[in-house]
C-alpha cells in the first residue's frame, strides 16, 4: 500500500474517530508529518515481510494536552529506539502502531524514512493503559519498554507482568513532567500476525475518506457510511463527575423526542444510555460529533449547551475472540460497573 501525502487529511480523520473520545488531538502529527520528505509511504502488511523480522511500536504517552507546551523535537523517538536496540543487541527495522486511536496512530509515520511501516496495531481504539496493548494482553514474551524520565534520561523496563510495565513506564512520564515518548520492543512480524490487528491503518484511512465526503450528509447517512449507527442526537444538559472516580463523567443530551441520553466519560467514551437502557458500550467505539460543524469532539470538549451527535462503530473483531481479551476493554476494566453490554 502507498500512501500519498494527500492522504494524510484523511488518516487523521479516520484516527480521530477511532480515538472514541480520547488518544488526542491529531493536529500536532498532521503538521509534522505534512513537512516530512518521505512522502509517498511505503505500507507493508504483516503478510508481506519476513515474519522473523523484529519489530517494535512508538506512542507518546501521558497528557497529550501538554504536547501544545511542550511540542516535541523533529525526531522524538530516537534515543528511545536507541536504549531498544542496544538492549536487545540488534536493529529493528520494522515499526507499527501501539495505540490505533487519535494522535498516536499516526506516530510510527514519522519513522517512515528509516523503518518499514507496518499495518498492524496493538489496540484498534485509544485506550488509557499500556497494558491494554495487544501483545500485553496475550502476554507474548520478552517485551520491552523504553520511555522519557526528563532530562534527556531514558528508563528501560522488561516485565513479566503487563501491568509492571503500566505502572513503571506511567511513573517515569510523571518524572518527565506528565507527557512524553515510548517504544515498545522485543516482538517481531510474526507476532504482530497472530497478537496485533492487521489492515487498521488501510481501515482509518477508509473511514477518514468517508467522514470527509459524507461528513455534510443527513446524520445517519453519515452514521452508515462509516459502518456504524446514529446512537443519540441532542443538547448537552448537564455534565456530572462520578462520586468514586474523579476521572468518569456522566454527560446528560436532552435528544429527540423527549429521550434523555446519558454518555459516560473516563479519558474515552465508553457508554451510552437511552432513558436508563444500555444501548452502547466498550469496546464499541463511540463517536461523539458536533452536529452542527461536523467536529470530532475529545471527551474533554462535551461542554454545555453544546449540541451533539452520538455514534457507534463497531470494535475490531480482535478483541471479540477471547474473553480474556475483552475483559481487557470493557467499561468494567475501567472500574465503571454496570455498564457491560451482556
Amino acid at each position: 500500500m502507498e500512501l500519498a501525502r494527500d492522504d494524510l487529511t484523511a488518516l487523521a480523520r479516520g484516527y480521530a474517530l477511532l480515538g472514541s473520545g480520547g488518544g488526542g488531538s491529531t493536529t500536532m502529527l498532521e503538521l509534522m508529518l505534512g513537512g516530512s520528505p518521505e512522502w509517498p509511504m511505503r505500507i507493508a502488511a504483516a503478510s508481506d515481510l519476513d515474519p522473523a523480522t523484529p519489530c517494535l511500536g512508538v506512542a507518546f504517552v501521558g497528557s497529550t494536552m501538554l504536547l501544545g507546551e511542550r511540542m516535541p523535537g523533529a525526531d522524538p523517538f530516537l534515543p528511545l529506539l536507541a536504549a531498544v536496540e542496544r538492549w536487545l543487541g540488534h536493529p529493528v527495522p520494522a515499526v507499527c502502531s501501539l495505540e490505533g486511536g487519535g494522535m498516536n496512530g499516526l506516530a510510527p509515520l514519522t519513522l517512515a524514512g528509516t523503518h518499514v511501516v507496518v499495518d498492524a496495531d496493538c489496540t484498534g481504539r485509544a485506550v488509557p493503559g499500556l497494558d491494554q496493548m495487544s501483545l500485553f494482553v496475550d502476554h507474548v514474551p520478552g517485551l520491552v519498554f523504553a520511555c522519557e524520565t526528563g532530562a534527556d534520561g531514558v528508563a528501560l523496563v522488561e516485565a513479566r507482568r503487563p501491568i509492571d510495565a503500566e505502572r513503571v513506564v506511567r511513573s517515569a512520564i510523571i518524572q518527565a513532567g506528565g507527557v512524553g515518548c515510548a517504544v515498545l520492543g522485543g516482538f517481531t512480524v510474526g507476532d504482530l500476525r497472530e497478537h496485533a490487528i492487521g489492515g487498521h491503518l488501510a481501515y482509518a484511512l477508509g473511514l477518514g475518506r468517508a467522514f470527509l465526503e459524507f461528513g455534510r450528509a443527513p446524520l445517519p447517512i453519515l452514521a452508515e457510511a462509516l459502518g456504524g449507527e446514529l446512537l443519540a442526537e441532542g443538547r448537552i444538559v448537564s455534565a456530572a463527575p462520578s462520586p468514586t472516580d474523579p476521572h468518569a463523567n456522566a454527560v446528560e443530551i436532552s435528544g429527540l423526542g423527549g429521550v434523555v441520553h446519558r454518555v459516560v466519560t473516563h479519558s474515552e467514551t465508553l457508554a451510552v444510555l437511552a432513558d436508563g437502557r444500555l444501548i452502547a458500550s466498550a469496546p464499541t467505539i463511540i463517536v461523539i460529533l458536533d452536529a452542527v460543524s461536523r467536529e470530532i469532539l475529545e471527551v474533554t470538549d462535551l461542554g454545555l449547551a453544546r449540541t451533539v451527535a452520538v455514534l457507534g462503530i463497531p470494535a475490531p473483531g480482535w478483541w471479540r475472540e477471547r474473553p480474556e481479551r475483552l475483559a481487557r476493554v470493557l467499561p468494567s476494566a475501567y472500574g465503571l460497573l454496570g455498564l457491560d453490554a451482556a
